[in-house]
């Protein structure tokens, strides 16, 4: 758009806007007050869509937003919408008054929100309508939608204003609904399975739990540093270890890390812990979730997402860390591939490869750039090296691998889950070596968390633990681009 048309477009707005001011004063003028109090409805377009003709003449009191407005002499319709759709509102002369029918040619305007009182009926052109016969207004927008009324062409602004893409994009309200949807069918489910939700810290000492840069935050009463949680899982273990054997949380996590399609740095995590189970358990849970979502949403265990198929029907295919990697990246880990080697492949596709200097955070990368692709799914990676999994039980006999998986759809990862490590001697040695890589330059590699290790002296029993991502599960089930069509309200540059 042109400076020229900007200008244009402001003065036009500008103007209009006078437009509806007056007309606020002009409601005030006749004593009623153009923002208004509560208003009893008993009936939403949905349903009077769905029931007709069985409602045919039946009287009904309906509120919403005008979306469009007709002029025809001696009458007018209003298009109003509400959470369920829309309805056509047909106001006259004759059924409202002049002075009623006057108020609403002269000072209604699209975006305002009104009260309808009237008789439900299909016009002439087969139009299920409202026959107004009381109209109350509820509140004046002082400025008009945007464009008028044919949308948010601007992904950004579509970001930056949801209240206006909600408005004039039915798919938006459609994918937080959805999501909605999820996150009911996910707590239903696990009330069922008898886990217990709890609610733990944003605010931590330490920022463990996770491989990840987090964010911190001054206390000024205490005059000391927090970090926001980057993970829930250590509270959600000591729950666990003071006896609450089932327990989760579905809350907010914040990571410092870049914006793409699939991260945001504030985040939605669903974590769950399970005594006396592992991640055979875990990927059951994943498995039921999914499936039992999509039928929810879609009727189907089988959706449409980026154009390809996904079916959900368990059990879904499982295949080692390793093979993956000599697979598609030509590495071995059970032949012990030096730093240099490890070095020499991330090069492939980043020049600063070299100034990686710990094999966990090369196995990481490389992982990611050269296997992740392929991994269309749904499906289980499994039996991590120990080297990138931290808080994972050993598994025996193998020569530094861990009961650990992460679940794929399309190339990204949806969770993570491990069977929980346990051993509290095992854990400090392996939380002192992560600090040794991060002395070695990876910022992401976690600390020692004492007070962990303490709480793991005292008795944790085996367990099952899980991390799921809930806005790309969303993003999956509902067929979105990115992960800011399913956070309401992202966090935008």
């Amino acid at each position: 758009m042109t400076e020229e048309n900007t200008q244009n477009e402001q003065e036009q707005i500008s103007s209009e806007m006078e437009s509806r001011k007056a007309a606020v004063e002009k409601w005030r003028d006749a004593g009623i007050d153009p923002f208004g109090h509560k208003f009893e409805r008993t009936g939403f377009a949905g349903d009077i869509h769905a029931k007709f003709p069985s409602n045919e003449d039946d009287e009904i009191t309906v509120a919403g937003r005008i979306t469009a407005k007709r002029d025809m002499g001696k009458a007018a319709f209003l298009d109003m919408n509400d959470p369920t759709g829309k309805i056509q509102i047909f106001c006259s002369l004759k059924e409202l008054g002049e002075d009623a029918f006057q108020r609403i040619t002269d000072l209604v305007h699209v975006a305002d929100f009104l009260g309808v009182k009237g008789e439900i009926f299909k016009t002439k052109r087969g139009e299920i309508s409202i026959r107004a016969k009381e109209i109350t207004i509820l509140s004046k927008a002082i400025r008009p939608l945007p464009e008028k009324w044919h949308g948010l062409q601007d992904v950004e602004l579509r970001y930056r204003q949801r209240y206006l893409d909600l408005i004039s994009n039915p798919d938006s309200r459609k994918a937080m609904e959805g999501r909605s949807r999820i996150v009911r069918e996910i707590r239903d489910y696990l009330a069922e399975s008898s886990f217990i939700e709890v609610e733990t810290p944003v605010f931590h000492n330490v920022a463990s739990g996770a491989a990840a840069k987090p964010f911190s935050t001054h206390h000024n009463a205490q005059d000391r540093d927090y970090f926001l949680r980057i993970s829930l899982e250590i509270h959600l273990k000591l729950a666990m270890i003071g006896g609450i054997d089932r327990v989760y949380e579905m809350a907010k996590v914040f990571r410092n890390e870049g914006m793409d399609r699939d991260h945001s740095p504030e985040y939605t995590m669903l974590e769950l812990y399970q005594a006396y189970a592992d991640y055979e358990d875990m990927m059951k849970i994943v498995e039921d979730l999914y499936l039992r979502c999509s039928l929810a949403l879609n009727g189907s265990n089988i959706i449409e997402c980026r154009g390809e198929k996904v079916d959900f029907t368990p059990p879904w295919p499982r295949q080692k860390f390793n093979d993956l990697m000599i697979e598609h990246a030509g590495i071995d880990i059970l032949k012990k591939p030096s730093i240099e080697e490890l070095q020499a492949k991330a090069k492939e596709f980043d020049d600063d490869a070299d100034e990686i200097k710990t094999r966990g955070r090369l196995i990481d990368l490389i992982f990611s750039k050269k296997v992740e692709e392929h991994l269309r799914g749904p499906m289980f990676v499994v039996d991590y090296p120990i080297e990138i999994s931290p808080l994972a039980k050993k598994i025996p006999d193998t020569d530094g691998f861990v009961y650990r998986f992460e679940a794929f759809i399309l190339g990204s990862e949806m969770g993570n889950a491990f069977t929980e490590l346990n051993d509290p001697i095992d854990q400090r040695e392996r939380l002192l070596g992560q600090m040794k890589d991060r002395s070695a330059g990876d910022d992401e590699a976690m600390p020692l968390d004492e007070d962990f290790v303490l709480a793991m002296e005292h008795g944790m029993p085996p367990a099952g633990g899980l991390g799921l991502g809930i806005d790309r599960m969303a993003m999956v089930l509902l067929d979105q681009p990115s992960i800011r069509d399913v956070i309401l309200f992202p966090l935008m540059k």
